[in-house]
């Protein structure tokens, strides 16, 4: 073990790293009782979701800590759940049988970019005021999708958006919720998210906002109901490749940010701080996209709560290992996890807190540069007040050469980026309708 995980080489322990994997978990395990509930919302049965959650995340985990010994979990993104969910199926109206086509097209382009060089090109093409506008515009867009979940912002003929029923059992819990789970963070308790979920879970239970299920362990079942049930001709008669492209830029740029800023925090990077064995991280993300796509789920993504475990003593590729194993143990717990799910004032907390963290991106974007700071806030602005991702990105990515070009920096802009820019305008003039 030592010498495939080269635990004395980085300082660690057999008994460091499972401790790190168990903090590890117990901070991402959310994602396991997120995931299914809002893919189900497209009508995807809640089972097939689960299993494929947590199937697609163990293959992906598994590949990062065995190939390139990272101690580092991937899982479904949030963001890109609500964005298959809220944009390509009910927004789009595609199926999602095609939401799930154009996942896997997006794994296969991702395992391609990940065995060559172009990935970098791809990377360096986007703008970093952009990559940080997508992520606060994806935060703003996972905290509306939980106000909304939860009731405490409800439609408005008037204004669009309103205050809903405080007094509604489901909407005060979900401010009971919010408020322990804040109050664990600041306390820096490890797992707040996801003891903040038992929490409320355990007074929702107690107001009779739901029952207890027979049975809290069982067989894992259902999946066959979300496998290989994607529709992949049905992605190009609907034109969905701009959908192909936002899954393919958000998870790319996504995990790439996520695993340097895990991996400096580690201290793996070299000298040069540059990402050694890149090649394998982003190879666990891409195939963990794809069979995900077979089995039924959204694409998987670098999980910056790895830091926990690093920040626990994790060091090496063992620390996933250990999560991956507990994963598996969670197959069984089904019946506890869909009953759980399907109470908003249970999951809506994590959706606000998560775009909370990723809403903090807006201070890296530099708001004196008009050209850089005014495609940012279309970004921003638009992705969840149009509740699609693709939209707010193609209307920054439309605006941001035009604005380089009349003020004679079309140098600046990266030859791939007009591509992207035409691509966008074609979509959203010629396609969305």
């Amino acid at each position: 073990m030592d010498n495939w995980f080269k635990l004395k080489e980085r300082g660690t322990t057999v008994s460091t790293e499972i401790i790190a994997g168990l903090t590890t978990f117990f901070t991402m395990v959310y994602i396991v009782i997120v995931n299914p509930g809002i893919l189900s919302s497209t009508g995807m049965d809640f089972n097939g979701v689960f299993i494929a959650t947590i199937l697609a995340s163990i293959v992906a985990t598994l590949i990062m800590g065995l190939w390139s010994n990272y101690p580092i979990v991937l899982a479904p993104g949030m963001g890109l759940n609500a964005f298959f969910a809220y944009s390509v199926v009910s927004g789009y109206g595609a199926s999602w049988q095609v939401a799930l086509g154009a996942v896997f097209i997006a794994g296969i382009l991702f395992v391609i970019l990940s065995i060559t060089s172009f990935r970098y090109m791809l990377l360096d093409a986007i703008p970093a005021s952009l990559k940080h506008a997508i992520t606060a515009g994806i935060g703003l867009f996972i905290t509306t999708v939980g106000l909304q979940n939860s009731g405490i912002i409800i439609a408005s003929e008037s204004n669009l958006i309103t205050i809903g029923n405080l007094a509604s059992p489901m909407t005060y819990l979900t401010i009971i919720g919010l408020l322990i789970t804040v109050v664990l963070m600041a306390y820096n308790v490890k797992g707040y998210l996801f003891i903040g979920m038992v929490i409320t879970a355990i007074l929702a239970w107690i107001l009779g906002l739901f029952q207890m299920p027979a049975s809290i362990v069982s067989m894992p079942h259902g999946l066959a109901t979300t496998a290989f049930q994607l529709d992949l001709s049905g992605v190009f008669s609907s034109g969905l490749y701009t959908i192909i492209f936002t899954f393919l830029l958000i998870t790319l740029f996504d995990t790439t940010g996520t695993m340097l800023g895990v991996a400096e925090q580690a201290g793996l990077l070299n000298k040069d701080g540059k990402f050694p064995r890149s090649r394998g991280a982003l190879l666990a993300d891409a195939v963990g996209t794809t069979v995900g796509s077979l089995l039924g789920t959204s694409p998987t993504s670098a999980y910056i709560e790895s830091s926990t475990g690093v920040a626990a003593g994790g060091r090496t590729g063992l620390t996933a290992v250990v999560v991956s194993v507990l994963l598996a143990l969670t197959l069984f717990f089904s019946p506890i996890v869909s009953v759980i799910s399907g109470i908003p004032a249970i999951t809506s907390p994590a959706l606000i807190i998560v775009g909370f963290f990723m809403i903090s991106a807006i201070s890296k974007i530099d708001w004196k540069e008009l050209e850089e700071a005014f495609p940012a806030f279309l970004i921003i602005i638009l992705v969840p007040l149009t509740h699609s991702i693709a939209t707010g990105i193609g209307f920054g990515f439309i605006f941001y050469p035009v604005l380089k070009l009349l003020r004679g920096k079309g140098k600046d802009v990266h030859p791939i980026f007009y591509i992207f820019a035409v691509l966008f305008l074609i979509q959203l003039v010629f396609l969305d309708h």
